[in-house]
């Protein structure tokens, strides 16, 4: 019974999975299901980095202690720019982690079979878009290195001066929707993080959670995504069958 029970999940998740393929426009995040940005570059030299930067003009009491603490650079640029909007001390802050990011697109990891993935979704016909939290010129560098460009641009979608827009509000993907002229419901997002979900929620589009270890498919599972792969591999191999 128990082997019974098993078969039927698994057949259970790759019809699901074949659902999911069919979608006809598919967003991307991009830190996560493309490619480990920070795999050498790491992003919590970049968060200290940042918060040096701000120390050194006398602006440390802008962030509270967690913030000065986090190991996520975008922790210390939502937080200055909540108590600045719209400032130049908030533009400057983003050009420099725009800068600290190209860095780390340099050395960035791809994520196991995203490459072809994203080739193989591109030649059926599907419709590919990034939607992320990251500088949408990081995002071009990378795809460009990996001859990825044909298979998104010019849907990129990412960072703007308006960071109170970044995900969970579905801004970039509403952008990205409208531009490729499709309805909500004829798209899927894969994204790695609770933001994703929400942003994809409020958007009204379906949602397939990526997670490169089990700890984090369990923080997707428990924020109420239904679907979560830990390898992109099932993926791939429901597409091309």
């Amino acid at each position: 019974m128990a082997t019974e029970s098993v078969e039927e999940k698994s057949d259970q998740r790759t019809e699901k999975l074949r659902e999911l393929i069919g979608a006809r426009v598919v967003l991307w995040d991009f830190d996560g299901p493309v490619c480990r940005l920070f795999a050498r570059h790491r992003a919590e030299r970049v968060a200290a980095g940042l918060v040096e930067w701000l120390a050194g003009r006398g602006l440390r009491g802008l962030l509270t202690e967690d913030e000065r603490e986090t190991l996520d650079p975008q922790v210390v640029l939502r937080a200055v720019d909540r108590r600045h909007p719209g400032s130049d001390l908030v533009a400057e802050l983003e050009e420099r982690l725009t800068q600290e990011e190209l860095l780390a697109a340099a050395s960035a990891w791809p994520t196991p079979h995203a490459d072809p993935l994203i080739r193989t979704w591109s030649a059926v016909g599907s419709r590919l878009a990034v939607t992320t939290n990251n500088s949408p010129r990081v995002v071009h560098a990378y795809l460009a290195g990996r001859g990825l460009t044909g298979c998104f641009a010019p849907h990129i979608y990412g960072r703007t001066a308006e960071l109170h827009r970044l995900k969970p509000d579905p801004y970039c993907l509403d952008r990205a929707l409208a531009a490729l002229g499709a309805a909500p419901e004829s798209a899927l997002m894969i994204g790695d993080s609770p933001t994703d979900l929400v942003a994809a929620e409020r958007a009204g589009v379906r949602f397939l959670g990526y997670a490169s270890g089990e700890r984090r498919a369990k923080q997707l599972r428990a924020s109420g995504a239904d679907t979560v792969l830990t390898s992109l591999e099932p993926l791939l191999l429901a597409l091309r069958g």
